[in-house]
């Protein structure tokens, strides 16, 4: 099979395209001779069963790694086949490297000048751990065996999650707002410290209602220009309809950063059962 390298993060071959993140050379080179093409992997992946864990649980903060990835379906996309591939993307759950993952249907897209369907959702203890899971023969097999066939178009943003509070995994029914923005290129570093601010005082805000992270993107040749990213986790999604009447992430996502985007996405994804 002939592949050949897109640019960061992108692979080709005879049969479709492969998003990766930019790996480190020694982690592409120590899976450089695995056979990425092996179905059975995904029947021996247990789709994971979840436990509820509440939010208002606080174990000590910590640093983890958010992997966001957003997918739109092809329009004559089979149901079956996109079926198989959702339960595929949740069955990655079960690896060990993995502190979490959900993926599935897009509540609702608030802002996007893409028409993305699905996300992908998913945390790491290190950034070492998430180059491993990219290059793991069960993730490529679902890139490649059930990904290509009903994907039209995917981006993907990485970003540290410094001093998270609550569950590293979430229980079924929580609802999640992923907002990336894009900023103008003409943009001094101060004023990109000043987004990132902004963005991170929604967690005084919030109080205890929500669970924020927000960081700068490490991996720009998957995202298309956009670098700075945040996810806020409610409980559900009434919640997040409450925390929406009050205009506060609103006001803060929109109007104090707004001089400095040249482009946001929004987009709703609540977490569905297993």
């Amino acid at each position: 099979m002939r592949h050949r390298q897109l640019g960061p993060g992108w692979l080709k071959d005879d049969i479709g395209w492969a998003h990766l993140p930019e790996l480190p050379a020694i982690v592409i080179s120590k899976h450089r001779s695995l056979n990425l093409l092996q179905p059975h992997l995904i029947s021996r992946l247990p789709i994971p069963t979840s436990v509820p864990i509440s939010m208002s649980s606080s174990p000590a903060a910590q640093t983890v790694i958010e992997h966001i990835v957003l997918f739109k379906l092809k329009d004559n996309a089979d149901p079956s086949k996109v079926n198989a591939w959702v339960d595929g993307l949740n069955a990655l759950s079960s690896l060990d490297l993995t502190l979490h993952l959900t993926a599935g249907p897009l509540f609702r897209i608030r802002s996007s000048p893409f028409a993305f369907t699905h996300l992908l959702h998913s945390r790491y203890k290190t950034k070492d751990d998430l180059a491993a899971y990219s290059v793991h023969p069960a993730h490529i097999s679902v890139v490649k065996d059930l990904g290509h066939p009903v994907c039209d178009d995917v981006m993907a943003v990485d970003w540290v999650a410094d001093g998270l509070t609550g569950p590293v995994g979430l229980s079924p029914g929580s609802a999640i707002r992923v907002t990336v923005l894009k900023l103008k290129e003409e943009l001094e570093e101060a004023a990109k410290g000043e987004v990132l601010e902004v963005i991170e005082g929604v967690k005084g805000k919030s109080g205890e209602k929500v669970q924020v992270t927000v960081g700068e993107n490490f991996s720009p040749g998957r995202a298309r220009g956009y670098s700075i990213a945040s996810a806020v986790v409610f409980k559900g999604l009434k919640e997040m309809e409450e925390v929406d009447s009050e205009e506060e992430l609103a006001k803060l996502e929109k109007d104090k950063v707004r001089e400095y985007l040249d482009s946001m996405i929004v987009v709703d994804y609540v977490v569905s059962p297993p």
